[in-house]
């Protein structure tokens, strides 16, 4: 009984991923042509997306704190200053390459807390 719910199991699987490729082929028409501007564009989200998150030592990655997902940023420049930090940013999402594009970004606020709280010990600390 087992071996059949399995084998059932993995038809369905296989059925879903073979309807799943067969959506993602190439619909382009041979006269049809996008630049790839246009293409980068319409892959990202319309509306950006507000996300708390950690950026990457090196400003390249963001790891979102909800589901610990990691994203490539296709433009890093927009978080120099920000390596390492917790942050809150404002982005287009292109979920088909895993990649964000920054508009905004923000230092979350517990960041800021604990920032604050360093800096209280550390004048305690001078004081003494």
């Amino acid at each position: 009984m087992r071996k059949m719910i399995y084998r059932l199991m993995g038809m369905c699987f296989l059925a879903v991923s073979l309807a799943a490729f067969a959506q993602s082929g190439d619909t382009m028409k041979q006269g049809d042509q996008m630049k790839p501007d246009n293409m980068k564009a319409d892959n990202m989200s319309k509306k950006a997306m507000t996300v708390s998150g950690k950026i990457s030592d090196d400003g390249k990655m963001f790891v979102s704190d909800k589901d610990n997902k990691t994203w490539t940023v296709s433009n890093p420049e927009a978080l120099k200053g920000h390596e390492g930090h917790h942050v809150t940013v404002k982005a287009h999402v292109d979920a088909a390459k895993n990649e964000i594009q920054v508009s905004s970004v923000k230092i979350a606020k517990d960041e800021i807390k604990d920032t604050m709280k360093n800096d209280s010990m550390k004048k305690d600390e001078m004081q003494h």
